[in-house]
């Protein structure tokens, strides 16, 4: 019979992984909310002016997450959960960079890959190139030190995760520009609801999960992230009502345009015949 130290660890490592399954199926619906963006791109051929930072600075996170879940630097498969999601993660923010980069300018593709045509065209892609290739970087860089430089799980635990806590802040953060667009134009265009609801329902589960895994480094980064995500999803009520209150139906519009054409007419065909 077990005695009740073990009884407990026991229920706590089902506890604590039935919370990583939770936050596995969370994360995935908030990596795979920008689909719908991104099929509009696709549609629409163009990026219609929002950011790719927030995607990139994403992978840098998955990246490093997954890494720092691997058995190289934790112990065995304790953070198989982690490892999981963020390759998945990896896959999908990185399938929406090359989308983001490829409708950039909304031109022709042979264009685009030569980024030789128009300013805006360039800068569109300069940008994507001048914040995608330091992600790369740094993710190398981490992984070359942690896996030559540090002979323990402990350090390598301490570095990864060190580097993983400013990206993951920096990820949670980078929604902060969209926030600060939506007050700005008082519109809640580019920060769909289901994003920022997933945000914070993951940021939650994951924060829950390191602490059940006693794992600050898990834990941290979703201590920032779940309070943007509700300021997130208070903006998205206030100015939702606000959109639509204020914005028009085009159909509505595009009725009253012909009526005014109508009226516009009768009044041409009264004065000709008082003429």
């Amino acid at each position: 019979m077990l005695g009740p130290s073990l009884q407990g660890k026991n229920m706590g490592d089902r506890l604590r992984l039935a919370v990583g399954v939770m936050g596995n199926a969370a994360s995935l619906l908030l990596y795979a909310a920008p689909i719908l963006t991104f099929s509009r791109v696709i549609r629409k051929k163009g990026t219609e002016g929002f950011s790719c930072i927030p995607y990139i600075i994403a992978l840098l996170n998955c990246l490093l997450y997954t890494w720092y879940g691997l058995p190289i630097v934790s112990y065995r498969w304790e953070n198989f959960p982690v490892v999981t999601i963020n390759g998945l993660g990896i896959l999908l923010e990185f399938s929406f960079i090359l989308i983001y980069f490829w409708f950039a300018s909304g031109r022709d593709k042979a264009k685009m890959l030569f980024i030789f045509s128009g300013s805006e065209e360039k800068r569109e892609t300069m940008k994507v190139a001048a914040t995608l290739i330091p992600v790369i970087l740094v993710f190398s860089i981490t992984a070359i030190i942690s896996g030559f430089l540090f002979h323990d799980h402990h350090h390598r635990k301490v570095f990864v995760g060190s580097v993983a806590l400013v990206a993951s802040v920096a990820m949670y953060g980078s929604p902060l520009v969209v926030v600060k667009q939506v007050i700005q134009t008082k519109s809640i265009e580019f920060m769909p609801f289901y994003l920022s609801f997933f945000s914070f329902i993951a940021s939650s589960l994951w924060m829950a999960y390191g602490l059940l895994s006693h794992d600050l480094f898990l834990a941290s980064p979703n201590l920032v992230g779940s309070p943007l995500g509700i300021l997130q999803l208070v903006l998205y009520c206030k100015y939702r009502k606000r959109g639509i209150i204020e914005e028009p139906n085009k159909w509505d519009l595009e009725q009253n345009e012909e009526k005014s054409k109508q009226l516009q007419l009768v009044i041409n065909n009264d004065a000709n015949g008082k003429s």
